[in-house]
């Protein structure tokens, strides 16, 4: 065994969370190492999850000409066969370039890196089983736990990566198969059903609940629900997968407890994800995770251990590369005092990339009605702004959700093309503590997206002003 080393921070993890906490430390003239269990760096939201599934989707999107559907005819099928070199090409290509900027971000801020399997021997010592070999014992002042997570697997689904296949291994198919059942209606479920959908097979997706991701603004939701019904997905809810077996050579039956049954060329299961740390010893240590592998913290990101910090997907909700780059950043600050960055911001923006995107910050309407507050509602369509008819996107829309009678706004909702980007103006308004007057007073680039921001602000401003004259009927 290699003599111990020792660092101020040690991270497990070279994920989102890992390289930036990392980075902030050795900003800071810490000495840093980071232990990386895989062959590369970047997690699973480089090599197996956020960048792969978006630069697919965008691919999608121009493979099968729904990119330029304002200078085609209505009929959106795919032209010609679609072959998995052509699909996967970009992807590849995206990830290779990623890892090298992450790559040369490690090399800039003279962090050491390790590629090896990491294990608590005590709570200030890991041991490394190195990938080229041997056994390493490396010391940390502090500890930044960040191995991101892998989907969840139950044992009765016979993954086999061929027909059957997880969120990561799906990246891996041979060839776009000609018809799909994808089980699990969130998120990731959501994506891949609606990217594999403009590529032409025939796809099923089954949800156990009464919609798709409920978290959604209801209206949203609906939109989106019927834009993926467009696309050709099969919905099919209040449905709970109860077997799936392989059958023949290829194919695999799904059978619902319903008594329902599907066969199809593959299937994707995408229910869940688990945290990386079932190889960590935590145990050993007197933090052990929950039964999905996740571990507790506080405020400030620290576990039990008040030197062992975790972030990122291994703390749970929200799991988001955006999220766990800041939690990684306000732990290593806190570990070190350093009066630098204290908090994760409370405005927490949210995007799908489905087909098309979706996004949001703040409270849906639903949920502000539910707390009893007085709100209102703005509306704008793409189909009525100069930059929705230039792209062809008739169906997008920005939501605005308001309090009455002070127009504070509460919450963004947009559906539609470049949803994802357009989000953070309406963020940045929440943050603020700002109101639909503040979109009014904006001067926007015309012809932009970003204009329906101040349409739906002129529609609130409507609603309110028959708000206010209703109130003014009643005294």
């Amino acid at each position: 065994m290699a003599t111990s080393k020792h660092y101020d921070l040690l991270v497990i993890g070279s994920g989102p969370a890992g390289e930036k906490g990392a980075a902030q430390a050795a900003y800071f003239n810490k000495r840093v190492c980071i232990v990386e269990r895989a062959r590369q760096v970047g997690g699973a939201s480089l090599n197996t999850g956020t960048l792969p599934s978006k630069t697919l989707r965008e691919s999608a999107l121009v493979l099968t000409g729904l990119r330029d559907r304002g200078f085609q005819s209505a009929t959106l099928e795919v032209k010609r066969q679609i072959s998995v070199g052509e699909f996967m090409y970009r992807k590849r290509f995206v990830v290779d370039r990623e890892r090298e900027r992450i790559e040369r971000n490690i090399e800039r801020h003279n962090i050491d890196l390790m590629y090896g399997l990491a294990s608590f021997v005590d709570p200030h010592t890991v041991e490394v089983k190195r990938r080229s070999g041997g056994v390493e014992r490396i010391t940390a002042d502090f500890i930044l736990v960040a191995p991101g997570s892998q989907p969840y697997r139950p044992p009765n689904i016979p993954f086999d990566d061929r027909e059957v296949f997880d969120s990561d291994t799906i990246l891996d198919v041979d060839r776009i198969p000609s018809s799909m059942v994808v089980v699990g209606g969130g998120v990731i479920g959501c994506e891949y059903a609606s990217v594999f959908a403009a590529l032409g097979p025939k796809v099923t997706l089954v949800e156990n609940r009464d919609r798709l991701l409920p978290f959604l603004d209801m209206e949203i939701g609906d939109i989106l629900h019927r834009a993926m019904e467009g696309l050709g997905v099969n919905i099919l809810l209040n449905e709970e997968v109860d077997t799936v077996s392989i059958v023949g050579k290829e194919d695999v039956r799904t059978t619902m407890k319903s008594g329902r049954s599907i066969t199809t060329d593959k299937l994707l299961w995408a229910q869940g994800r688990k945290g990386n740390t079932s190889e960590l010893n935590l145990t050993a240590i007197g933090i052990p995770p929950n039964s999905r592998g996740q571990m507790t913290v506080n405020k400030n990101y620290q576990t039990p251990i008040p030197h062992i910090y975790a972030a990122g997907d291994v703390i749970g909700i929200p799991a988001l590369a955006s999220t766990s780059m800041e939690q990684a950043r306000v732990a290593v600050c806190h570990a070190f005092g350093l009066d630098y960055k204290k908090k994760v911001g409370e405005t927490i923006p949210f995007g799908l990339y489905t087909i098309p995107e979706a996004s949001y910050v703040g409270d849906t309407e639903e949920d502000a009605r539910k707390r009893g507050v007085d709100v209102l509602v703005g509306k704008a369509r793409f189909r009525d702004n100069a930059r929705g008819q230039i792209i062809g996107d008739s169906e997008g829309l920005t939501k605005l959700v308001f309090e009455a009678p002070s127009g504070r706004l509460m919450g963004a909702h947009i559906i539609g093309e470049r949803a994802t980007e357009l989000i953070h103006v309406g963020a940045v308004v929440l943050a603020k503590q700002g109101t639909i007057h503040d979109f009014i007073d904006l001067v926007f680039n015309f012809p932009t997206l970003s204009e329906t921001y101040k349409y739906a602000a002129y529609d609130g401003l409507g609603q309110l002003n028959k708000y206010l004259a209703e109130k003014k009927a009643k005294a």
